[in-house]
């Protein structure tokens, strides 16, 4: 189980990936040595012993970071990624993502980001909760959230992706989809430029669509669960982050299997965005990497 960072000022984070090599990670100790940096830790995992791709998360204190930041960047760009054919982030730990949620009617994943954010437990900064209903409005406010609503035409989603679009563009690094019950264009995710995470009310790839609680109480199932993923173009198809079940038995209706239901899918997806706001997601493919 990931654990989590130590928020203390002038922490880093590198991201890393390149195809795997002798001496990636003593190089990469070295550059952050020769600035003066202490790695506080370090994950790598490689897909195989030959030909196979290499990932690293490095957490590293840097005194004065915000001002040095630019050396950092310059070490890594003029001298580790050209050697080694490397794709690289860098990121702050003091400066949280910025998120936007989304939701419809369902309140139990929202109001669990909410309150989880409030108490500090996921390192994030929520601009905005957008809703095609105006259900919620009060419950997020009541957090200090602003809430919009944007009204969606399942006959043309153009009007109200426009509006999203305008919303978002330059004010959020992740959207998450808590139990909102609208399906983004490929235009929509091709023009918003950052990842969207959802959480699908299965235990993917079984019993994919509408009613799954009702699918999985005919089909006597004896363990329930939650799927948190990217979106990518394909419906309920992009990398998956996280997944957990529950177990049930025959003398669970379908309004109990919904309550657990609820319990597994809040716990899914604040561990699937909290991971991701620590940077410890890396996408291959169509798959993940999670330190």
């Amino acid at each position: 189980m990931p654990s989590a960072d130590t928020s203390t000022t002038d922490l880093a984070r590198l991201i890393i990936s390149c195809p795997d090599q002798h001496g990636i990670v003593a190089a990469v100790s070295d550059a952050l040595t020769t600035l003066g940096a202490n790695i506080i830790t370090l994950d790598q995992y490689s897909t195989g012993v030959e030909d196979g791709r290499f990932f690293q998360r490095t957490v590293f204190h840097l005194p004065g970071l915000a001002a040095r930041r630019p050396e950092v960047e310059a070490i890594v760009s003029e001298h580790l990624e050209p050697r080694f054919g490397m794709q690289w982030q860098l990121t702050e730990v003091e400066r949280p993502k910025r998120v936007a949620i989304f939701a419809s009617k369902t309140d139990h994943c929202l109001l669990d980001l909410l309150w989880r954010h409030r108490r500090g437990e996921i390192p994030m900064d929520i601009t905005m909760v957008i809703s095609n209903h105006p259900d919620l409005a009060a419950d997020v406010r009541s957090f200090g959230i602003p809430f919009f609503h944007v009204p969606v035409d399942k006959a043309d989603r153009s009007t109200a992706e426009n509006q999203h679009l305008e919303m978002l563009r330059g004010n959020v690094d992740l959207i998450v989809l808590a139990r909102y019950m609208q399906i983004l264009t490929p235009e929509f995710l091709e023009q918003v430029e950052v990842p969207v995470i959802n959480i699908h009310h299965s235990f993917l790839p079984a019993f994919i669509g509408a009613g799954p609680y009702q699918k999985a109480k005919d089909r006597g199932v004896k363990l329930i669960g939650a799927t948190a993923h990217y979106v990518t173009e394909d419906l309920d198809e992009g990398p998956i982050i996280e997944q957990d079940v529950i177990r049930v038995s025959h003398e669970d209706d379908v309004a109990q299997l919904t309550q657990y239901g609820a319990d597994v899918e809040r716990a899914v997806l604040s561990r699937a965005v909290k991971w991701h706001c620590q940077d410890r997601v890396i996408r291959h493919a169509n798959t993940t990497i999670v330190f």
